[in-house]
């Protein structure tokens, strides 16, 4: 009994050696097409491309953070346009187009129509923030030299207890008179001519200056300064007086 055992156990064993190594020969072979075990960590490098293909989203991305102004070091980013592009704003050979052509060289994305309109919206909101007395606000559009002359009068006027109130009816011009750069460093002059309803009261309400019925018409002129190529893009106001 116990040899009719082995025997057969025997026979089991080599059969299962023999499927084995059958199934061996046939799995074990290599055909070309496996895929190598995956390594969650292994560094996956990019395939090349052919010259046909795109590369996908991820290698488009751009490495070079762009600055305001960073333009100007790249010729082609913004070709000069035909003499008379800026002849709404200043004769052709006339030193405002001169400076604004000094501006252009190292900012091309620089546009005198849209600085007009940056400058208009800049004019209305340090003339009303001044009246208000929003110190906050002037801090951040002044050079400091003109903001500590804002703020000192703005101190003058709480000292009195007086309160002022500006209303702008309409900005009728805005004009470029000056545009000078100086290595970085660049200024416009602008003219406006403003109609604005302009009070000063006392603690008690009372009118101390200007009136709160009439349009009075204001002449300003005022220059902003940059330095170009600067991280931030604003400009800040550096001189203002009166025109007659």
């Amino acid at each position: 009994m116990q040899n009719s055992f082995d025997m057969t156990t025997l026979v089991f064993l080599a059969l299962a050696v023999f499927v084995a190594w059958k199934l061996r020969s046939v799995l074990g072979q290599k055909t070309g097409h496996e895929q190598p075990p995956t390594d969650p960590f292994a560094r996956r490098e990019t395939p090349p491309l052919r010259p046909d293909q795109a590369p996908p989203a991820d290698a488009r991305r751009d490495n070079v953070i762009r600055l305001p102004g960073a333009a100007a070091n790249d010729p082609a980013a913004a070709p000069m346009p035909s003499a008379d592009r800026w002849s709404d704003i200043a004769p052709p050979e006339s030193p405002i187009i001169a400076g604004i052509d000094a501006v252009v060289r190292q900012e091309p994305s620089f546009n005198p129509r849209e600085f007009l309109g940056g400058a208009k919206a800049a004019y209305e909101t340090i003339v009303t923030a001044f009246a208000r007395g929003d110190r906050k606000m002037l801090k951040g559009l002044l050079a400091k030299e003109v903001y500590e002359g804002f703020e000192q009068a703005i101190t003058d006027r709480e000292k009195r207890s007086e309160k002022a109130e500006s209303n702008f009816v309409s900005i009728d011009k805005a004009e470029i008179t000056a545009v000078d750069v100086k290595g970085k460093m660049a200024q416009v002059t602008i003219a406006f001519v403003s109609q604005l309803i302009s009070v000063t009261r006392d603690a008690a309400g009372a009118v101390v200056d200007g009136s709160a019925e009439s349009v009075s018409t204001v002449n300003d002129i005022w220059t902003f300064s940059r330095q170009l190529g600067s991280r931030d893009p604003n400009w800040l106001l550096v001189a203002t007086e009166s025109a007659a």
